[in-house]
């Protein structure tokens, strides 16, 4: 992560309150600005095509869709981005770019072949038993792949952080779906849910497109060596777990409530609980803001000791050894407790803002009552999430993994329990399970700040591994004064 970190120390080097509005504008631009310029796109259709006119049964078909293509797209697309990204990495620190196109088109074969096997039984499914029109089943589906797709894409083009290159294709790429649904729906006569779901399908095929010229425009050659990529994807089953299961845990809340009274089933296929999924909604975006003071405190701060004792263990003595590891430790505590400050400030000043406004617009009830614990919860999760691009840092593989199992296990479990409470406390799975999370990784960080010594000098090999005859343990004759192989030599 060491891409937008000289751009953010130029902006903030002078201290003043212009220039760091400045720094955190940027840093929102480069990390959440297409998550919120989609949001925005999907608003702004709603507005323009009067979508509040139509029937309920289709506004809910509409909104499920969308729902669904969202949380399953992120969800199929999870699995293989952080081993994926561990192997741009490297291939990027060895100057090896050629290997770089084999590794996305299997990455692209991967994530078709998963998101088709989620995908295409459900949608059958929607057809079939649901009985909708073949024509909304078929572009819901593409929408599906489609932002798959993007999602995947993005991950090469944050290797390459061009962030603001990944902003600019969501601009275009939204901008063009808002205008083509009202040509659609105005002038073409199209149906409102076919033209905004048309549209999207259409902007997520045109930032996937851009996002794929522009890989290509890096990376010009292909080594086709696709089996190297392959063994990396199988040497590191554990990346591909650990982030699955995070991902999973943004949403298992979600589905267990699915399964309650309180949900509501649209045309025999989609699932949802209105309610809780809006507080979900709201509660993320409350706290949202800790990706982006994460990303410019690492970028900043972090990223720079930890290069720092990676030079000194190449070529520095014992003593600049010692002092680089507990300055590179001391800083990443700071940068834990300076997240947690600073997002508890942010959190307040917008939760209070959700419960002084947000009943103004017509959210209210169920929702803000709900609201408070989710909020927390995920407040607690995105420091989880800290701690465990800390244990990546570290290599400490297993202990992301046994967070994220914790964390999804401990959610569940939790929420289940939370069906049975009042509504206030309908979160309080996802509090428990950040929490249970949380706890675990600081104590992996801690165990690997004792262990640092161990896992630095400790895990390669002086000889080369092999099969064969084990050789003589028997290093040295001390009445011949020569070594075993010598001596047969001789």
């Amino acid at each position: 992560m060491a891409g937008i970190g000289v751009r953010l120390n130029r902006i903030f080097e002078k201290g003043t309150i212009t220039t760091n509005l400045i720094g955190f504008g940027y840093s929102a631009m480069v990390t959440v600005a297409p998550m919120i310029v989609v949001i925005a796109a999907v608003f702004l259709m709603q507005i323009f095509l009067q979508f509040a006119k139509l029937g309920y049964a289709e506004r809910e078909l509409y909104a499920c869709t969308v729902l669904y293509i969202f949380i399953f797209a992120m969800l199929t697309a999870s699995p293989f981005n952080a081993v994926l990204s561990r192997y741009m990495s490297d291939v990027i620190y060895n100057e090896q770019y050629e290997h770089i196109m084999p590794c996305y088109y299997v990455g692209v074969a991967l994530n078709i072949g998963f998101s088709a096997l989620v995908g295409i039984p459900f949608f059958i499914h929607e057809y079939i038993v649901g009985e909708v029109e073949i024509f909304f089943v078929f572009f819901s589906y593409l929408g599906f792949m489609s932002l798959m797709l993007v999602f995947f894409s993005m991950l090469f083009l944050s290797i390459t952080k061009d962030y603001k290159k990944i902003s600019a294709f969501f601009f275009v790429g939204m901008t063009i779906t808002v205008l083509l649904s009202m040509f659609l729906t105005y002038l073409l006569g199209v149906d409102v849910i076919y033209s905004m779901l048309v549209s999207l399908d259409i902007g997520f095929l045109i930032i996937a497109c851009l996002e794929l010229a522009l890989i290509r425009s890096y990376f010009r050659q292909n080594s086709g060596d696709y089996i190297d990529v392959i063994k990396h994807l199988f040497r590191n089953w554990r990346l591909v777990l650990t982030n699955f299961l995070y991902t999973l845990g943004l949403y298992v809340h979600n589905f267990v409530f699915w399964t309650t009274p309180l949900r509501m089933v649209v045309r025999k296929s989609f699932v949802c609980v209105t309610t809780y999924d809006l507080a979900t909604c709201i509660a993320m975006f409350t706290n949202l803001s800790a990706s982006v003071i994460f990303i410019t405190r690492v970028e900043m701060k972090f990223h720079e000791r930890y290069k720092n004792f990676s030079e000194a263990v190449i070529g520095g003595r014992g003593m600049d050894i010692r002092n680089a590891k507990d300055r590179m430790f001391e800083q990443l505590a700071d940068e834990l407790m300076n997240l947690v400050r600073l997002q508890f400030i942010v959190s307040v000043v917008v939760y209070m803002m959700c419960i002084v406004f947000l009943p103004r617009f017509g959210f209210g009830g169920l929702t803000m009552q709900m609201y408070p614990c989710l909020a927390a919860g995920y407040f607690i999760m995105f420091i989880m999430y800290a701690a465990m691009i800390f244990l990546y840092y570290y290599n400490d593989y297993w202990g992301a993994l046994m967070m994220a199992l914790i964390f999804v296990t401990v959610t569940v479990i939790c929420t289940f329990y939370a069906t049975s409470l009042t509504p206030i406390w309908y979160g309080i799975g996802l509090v428990a399970g950040s929490f249970a999370g949380f706890c675990y990784a600081y104590h992996r960080l801690r165990v690997m700040e004792k262990k640092t010594d161990i896992h630095t000098f400790c895990t390669g090999s002086i000889m080369k591994g092999g099969n064969g005859k084990k050789p003589s343990n028997k290093v040295f004759d001390r009445a011949l004064g020569i070594a075993p192989k010598l001596k047969e030599e001789a």
